[in-house]
């Protein structure tokens, strides 16, 4: 049982970091195409630099909260905690 539970918090995790990531990279080409039309046909000045951030940093947090709960109940062992950590603050 143990397994099982370890095998769907680390699907969860992977599929948690996979949708950041996925968020991260339609937020970049969004504003590249942004920059491309003169910032879009409704925003006449360009986007605040800051904003992107701020979702991605709050995500990340999330995450690695949810991380810190899987090692908690013993889903994930202490190496495993720190390669998924590892892994989301390097995206």
């Amino acid at each position: 049982m143990p397994g099982l539970l370890r095998g769907v918090a680390r699907t969860a995790v992977v599929a948690g970091t996979a949708t950041a990531v996925s968020n991260r990279v339609t937020r970049r080409q969004q504003g590249r195409w942004a920059a491309q039309q003169g910032y879009g046909e409704y925003s006449p000045e360009p986007p605040a630099a800051a904003a992107p951030s701020a979702p991605d940093m709050t995500d990340k947090i999330e995450q690695l909260k949810q991380l810190g709960e899987l090692r908690t109940q013993g889903v994930l062992t202490e190496a495993e905690f720190e390669e998924q950590k590892r892994r989301l603050l390097q995206a």
